[in-house]
C-alpha cells in the first residue's frame, strides 16, 4: 500500500496541480517584475534564487542544495531536457540555458519544465516543512503579490 505522503511528495507521480498552479503564479509574477532598464534574468532563475536565498537562511546551504537536487531529479522524467541542469554546491542552479523549447506533441515546453521544477521544489518544501511554514516562508519572500486571495498551497481561496 502506498503512503499518501509519498504520493504528495511527487515521488511516484507528476507534480501536484496545486504546486503547479503556485509555481506558475510565482513565475508569472517574476516574469513581469523586472525593470525595463535592467537586463532581464529569466523568471525561473529569479524564482529559484529568491527561494534559495530565503530558504537557505532557514535550512542552510546544504539543506537547500539537497532539496533542490531532489526536486531536479524528480523533474527529469517529466522534462528530459532538464538533464543538462544541475544544482551547484552552493545551491545555485546551472545549465538551464541549454534547455530548448520542445514542440513535439506530448512533450512539455521549456516553460512547462520551469513550472514542473519549481512545483517539485515547492512540493518537497511542503512535505518536509509543512504547509503553514512553507506558506509563511513564501509570503515573506513574495509579500502578497503572488498569492493574491489564496490561503493554502492547494490553491483554495480565502
Amino acid at each position: 500500500m502506498k503512503s499518501p505522503t509519498l504520493n504528495h511528495a511527487g515521488l511516484n507521480m507528476t507534480a501536484a496541480p496545486g504546486m503547479r498552479d503556485l509555481a506558475h503564479r510565482l513565475l508569472t509574477y517574476e516574469g513581469g517584475a523586472g525593470k525595463a532598464s535592467e537586463p532581464m534574468e529569466s523568471p525561473i532563475l529569479r524564482v529559484y534564487e529568491k527561494l534559495r536565498l530565503s530558504l537557505g537562511e532557514f535550512v542552510g546551504v546544504a539543506g537547500f542544495q539537497s532539496l533542490a537536487s531532489r526536486a531536479l531529479t524528480l523533474s527529469r522524467p517529466e522534462v528530459p531536457s532538464l538533464s543538462a541542469a544541475r544544482v551547484a554546491a552552493d545551491g545555485s542552479l546551472e545549465g538551464l540555458g541549454d534547455i530548448e523549447t520542445q514542440f513535439d506533441m506530448g512533450k512539455p515546453s521549456a516553460a512547462d519544465g520551469e513550472i514542473i521544477l519549481i512545483a517539485r521544489l515547492l512540493g518537497l518544501l511542503r512535505l518536509f516543512l509543512g504547509e503553514a511554514l512553507t506558506l509563511s516562508l513564501l509570503r515573506s519572500t513574495w509579500p502578497g503579490e503572488a498569492f493574491e486571495d489564496r490561503n493554502s498551497l492547494h490553491g483554495r481561496k480565502v
